[in-house]
């Protein structure tokens, strides 16, 4: 190594959040990614689009006419999917924004700026903001804070108002929904003829987070810091929205506020409970405000609730939420498979919040579980055609499940979607003496640091291959730290500067190897990533994977499908000594590495009509292949496993 190069022991103390990159100054040109961004660029945002204007979506937009028939229709809880349109409006328009920034598109513009000018035509005149309510109940707008979610659609076309502003310049969309904060502003509070309230499911408070770094009004940080601060106050806020209404608090289908994250005081809150969604906005909220705010209390509370997480209740894949009856948790180490609800929007949500933590605490246990969701429990969400999905994210089926094209509750393809367009800034931060890198794979990064303008290269065939390179252009030489993640996954990497080898045992604290130096146009740096194929095991106390196995390489967790193997894969025994080995396939959906091995199958040949016998089944070897989870189901239907037995 040059002499001018120091390896750092140790992580200074952080004064500032590590900015991330700008997505658009980020291209995946080649490699993994290429593909991905390029389809839901070009097939899911304008699918998506159809498909809000297919199913009835839009007309709730035509304020100007009598409200039509529902598109979805009232529920037995009185509740119908359509009061959360606008919602699904934000998203689309976020996702596309974050397309339309690096790549314009005039129809695409077209189609948002239609939709801008209905919801500031339908605005009414004190900012209010809402079609349902507007539409078709205006009295009722406020009286139900719990289920009905006013605010939550609201912080959607708030984020979405945020992004077409960034993307384009255009300020009406951003102005409309400024005047909406305002209202919003005026009607909650603790001040006198205020209402002490808070929406049930989170999301206007990390919108509004983002609105302050945009417009930097103090008013719109500390309304976000008002609705956190809020949450699970007692007594309930929503007892007495209820018995305003005539009901009773104690008939709440739930039961309980731990469904929203409202049965104590955040700061208070040890355990991840509730609706998976909601909470992982909520704590990424926090995460936002632990930094705008200097709040030590909630940065220890993110920090014990993301450890709870991440110990005791996370599907291997970074999905998360095994319950359908509440769309979110039941208790410390329930994990079933075949009925794991892991919802796409929750996943996308935990990276939202992993993302977070790692700009106000560089700590890999955070931008590992990004990785994770990223490669699996999220982009196990979209179709490798971009226009099919799961809501659902199984890790176990017997050929039930099948990807939609739309669902009667389309929250989970807008949020994908806005995950993957915005792709670049999950890459990389920088401070002004800093870079860290936190993802890999191809790409090229135009990146500021400090006065320097840095264009940075990564060459490699990662996920499949753990070999990376990374060239630095630079308009001058310039000194900074660079900040490598060396992944969890990862038990043994080497690294080089220009050729010459880097001690790793001296410069990696908290999962990110550090090197300052004064870098100059040229300079490369080489990371090698042993890749061998792991086999996991979960915790005892989960008991649906007691004698089993999964098998990951790299970030990439595995499955066995029917297609592949002939029969179902639960029939398979691994030995605990066979060998696997991983090969390239090209010609599967894009290209993947599968793992090959040989396994063990029960045979049921012999046991004719009998359900039981005296005898355990004779197994038999054969072969056997098992893909990237995110690909399941992209072929014929069939039975799918990721945790198998072993033997």
């Amino acid at each position: 190594m040059s002499t001018s190069t120091r390896v750092q022991p140790a992580l200074p103390e952080a004064p500032q959040r590590y900015v991330p990159a700008d997505h658009a100054r980020v291209s995946f040109d080649g490699g993994f990614w290429q593909s991905w961004t390029r389809t839901v660029r070009d097939v899911t945002i304008p699918t998506q689009h159809m498909r809000l204007d297919e199913e009835g979506f839009l007309e709730v937009l035509d304020f100007d006419k009598p409200a039509g028939p529902l598109a979805r229709p009232i529920q037995p809880s009185g509740l119908s999917m359509q009061h959360f349109f606008d919602s699904d409006f934000g998203k689309w328009i976020e996702a596309a924004s974050y397309t339309l920034k690096a790549h314009p598109n005039p129809e695409i513009e077209a189609k948002i700026d239609d939709i801008v000018a209905k919801l500031e035509k339908g605005q009414m005149t004190d900012g209010y903001l809402n079609s349902w309510f507007i539409r078709r109940e205006p009295e009722k707008r406020w009286t139900n804070l719990r289920d009905l979610h006013e605010m939550y659609s609201m912080g959607h076309l708030l984020e979405g108002a945020v992004a077409y502003f960034e993307a384009t310049g255009k300020r009406r969309f951003l102005d409309v929904m400024i005047r909406a904060v305002d209202h919003i502003i005026d009607t909650f509070g603790r001040e006198p003829g205020k209402l002490r309230g808070y929406d049930a499911h989170e999301e206007i408070e990390l919108a509004l987070v983002k609105l302050y770094r945009v417009t930097r009004d103090p008013r719109h940080l500390e309304l976000a810091t008002y609705f956190v601060d809020e949450r699970g106050q007692m007594p309930s806020y929503y007892d007495g929205e209820a018995i305003a209404r005539g009901e009773k608090p104690e008939d709440y289908v739930y039961q309980t506020y731990a469904y929203s994250q409202a049965h104590m005081p955040v700061r208070e809150q040890e355990q991840v409970v509730g609706h998976a969604v909601r909470a992982m906005y909520l704590f990424s909220a926090m995460a936002d405000l632990a930094f705008e705010n200097s709040d030590p209390t909630l940065e220890a509370a993110c920090h014990r609730l993301f450890d709870n997480l991440t110990g005791r209740q996370l599907y291997v894949t970074g999905g998360l939420g095994p319950s359908a009856s509440n769309e979110g948790f039941t208790r410390e180490f329930d994990l079933p498979n075949e009925t794991a609800y892991a919802e796409t929007c929750a996943a996308v949500a935990l990276g939202f919040w992993s993302h977070r933590m790692a700009q106000i605490d560089l700590d890999g246990k955070f931008t590992d579980k990004l990785e994770t969701v990223l490669f699996n429990g999220a982009l196990s969400g979209i179709s490798r055609d971009g226009e099919h999905y799961f809501y659902e994210n199984v890790l176990e089926s017997h050929g039930q499940h099948r990807r939609w094209k739309w669902h009667y509750c389309p929250c989970c393809p807008t949020n994908i979607a806005r995950f993957i367009t915005s792709l670049g800034q999950y890459f990389y931060s920088t401070k002004p003496d800093e870079l860290a890198v936190h993802l890999y794979g191809e790409n090229a990064a135009e990146l500021n640091i400090g006065e320097s303008f840095v264009r940075l290269k990564q060459e490699t065939r990662y996920p499949w291959d753990g070999d990376v390179a990374l060239r630095f252009a630079i308009d001058r030489p310039s000194r900074f730290t660079l900040r490598l993640r060396i992944p969890g996954w990862c038990r043994d990497a080497k690294l080089s500067v220009n050729g010459a080898a880097v001690d790793l045992s001296g410069c990696v604290t908290k999962g990110y190897a550090s090197i300052e130096r004064e870098w100059t146009d040229g300079d490369e740096v080489r990371i090698a990533m042993q890749m061998p194929v792991d086999r996991l095991y979960a915790h005892p106390a989960v008991s649906e994977d007691a004698g089993r196995v999964a098998l990951r390489r790299g970030p990439v967790v595995y499955c066995v499908e029917e297609v592949d193997l002939g029969t179902e894969p639960q029939r398979l025994r691994l030995p605990t000594a066979s060998d696997i080995a991983a090969r390239y396939e090209p010609d599967l959906l894009g290209g993947a590495a599968v793992l090959e091995g040989v396994a063990l199958e029960a045979d049921a040949s012999a046991w004719g009509n009998a359900l039981y016998g005296a005898a355990s089944p004779a197994l038999k070897a054969r072969p056997f292949k098992a893909i990237p989870y995110h690909l399941w189901a992209n072929r014929e239907a069939g039975a799918m496993a990721i945790w198998l037995h072993e033997v």
